[in-house]
C-alpha cells in the first residue's frame, strides 16, 4: 500500500480507556463500525467514551470495494434483544450523543428500518437526554421504510453519498447517486425538523470541481451537515488510494461548504461520517427546530 503522509498519522490511544469501552461492548455483545470498518479514529473515540454502534451485523449484503465490513458471511436473523442491549450500552457509557448505523440488509423487506426504530425507542426510554443520530443505508429506495424511521424522531438522519457521481459505478456499484439525493430530499420533506447529514470520501480520483458539484447537489436537497474525509485503503483487495488530499484542500472545501449554506462542514483527512458527531448538539442549540416547522 502507498505510504501515508505525515498528516494521516494518529496518536496512540490510551488503552485503559479503550479497554473500558471494549469491555462494555463485549459484555453486551455489540458491534461497532469503529472496529468492523477499521476506522483510524478508534483510539480517539474510545478514549472519549464514544462509539458508533453497528446494528444488524456484522455481515453485509453488499460488496462495496472500499469498505472493510464483511460481505462473505451470511446475514443472520435480527436479534430482538439488540435494541435493549444497545440502550444499556448508551446508559453505561453515559453518552450525550449516540450514532447508530448498520450494514446493508437488502435481504429484509424494509432494509432493517424496523430495527432502527426499535433501537431509537429503547434508547429514548433508557437515556432520554441522549440525542440520537442514525446513519442509514439507502433501503433500496423503500420510502415507506424511510418514513417509518423518521416517525421514530431521530435527531439526525445521516445517509452517506460516499463519492462523486462519476465514480459511483466503480466505488458504490450497488448504490445509486440520485437515489441517495432523493433519500435526503424525502427526509427533509417528511420530517423537516430532523437534521439531515451526508458524507463524502476523497482521494479516489475525483477532481475539486466534482467535489464542489456534489456539495451543490447536497445543498439542492437542503442537506444540513456534511463530512469530507480521506479514503484509506483497508487492504490490498480494496480500491487503491489515487491521491492523498492535503489539509489545505480540506479547509478550502470546508469554507466553500459553509459559504453555500451547510450548517456544519467537518472536513479533514481523518474525518469520518461519525467523527466528532457530538458537535451536532451545539448546532441544534444554535439552529433549533421543532415539529411545528
Amino acid at each position: 500500500m502507498t505510504v501515508k503522509p505525515e498528516w494521516l498519522r494518529v496518536k496512540a490511544p490510551q488503552w485503559e480507556r479503550v479497554g473500558s469501552v471494549k469491555e462494555i461492548l463485549r459484555d453486551l455483545a455489540l458491534n461497532t463500525v469503529c472496529e468492523e470498518a477499521s476506522c483510524p479514529n478508534i483510539g480517539e473515540c474510545f478514549n472519549h467514551g464514544t462509539a458508533t454502534f453497528l446494528i444488524m451485523g456484522p455481515a453485509c449484503t453488499r460488496a462495496c470495494p472500499y469498505c472493510d465490513i464483511d460481505f462473505e458471511k451470511k446475514p443472520q436473523a435480527l436479534d430482538p434483544t439488540e435494541p435493549d442491549r444497545l440502550a444499556e450500552a448508551v446508559r453505561r457509557m453515559r453518552l450525550n450523543h449516540v450514532v447508530i448505523t448498520s450494514v446493508n440488509r437488502d435481504d429484509l423487506p424494509d432494509g432493517g428500518a424496523a430495527q432502527f426504530v426499535r433501537c431509537i425507542q429503547a434508547i429514548r426510554a433508557a437515556s432520554p437526554g441522549t440525542t440520537i443520530e442514525v446513519l442509514i443505508p439507502d433501503l433500496c429506495g423503500n420510502w415507506e421504510a424511510l418514513e417509518h424511521i423518521l416517525q421514530a424522531k431521530p435527531d439526525v438522519l445521516n445517509h452517506n453519498t460516499e463519492t462523486i457521481a462519476r465514480l459511483y459505478r466503480r466505488v458504490r456499484p450497488q448504490g445509486d447517486y440520485h437515489r441517495t439525493l432523493e433519500l435526503l430530499q424525502r427526509s427533509r420533506q417528511l420530517a423537516p425538523w430532523v437534521y439531515t447529514k451526508s458524507g463524502i470520501m476523497v482521494g479516489l480520483g475525483e477532481t475539486d470541481a466534482e467535489v464542489r458539484e456534489a456539495m451543490y447537489d447536497l445543498r439542492s436537497v437542503d442537506c444540513d451537515i456534511l463530512t469530507i474525509g480521506q479514503y484509506l485503503q483497508p487492504s490490498q483487495k480494496h480500491l487503491q488510494v489515487q491521491t492523498f488530499i492535503t489539509p489545505d484542500q480540506f479547509d478550502a472545501w470546508r469554507h466553500f461548504g459553509e459559504s453555500i449554506g451547510f450548517l456544519q462542514v467537518v472536513s479533514s483527512p481523518l474525518t469520518r461520517s461519525s467523527y466528532h458527531a457530538e458537535q451536532v448538539r451545539e448546532l441544534m442549540q444554535q439552529h433549533p427546530r421543532s415539529e411545528s416547522i
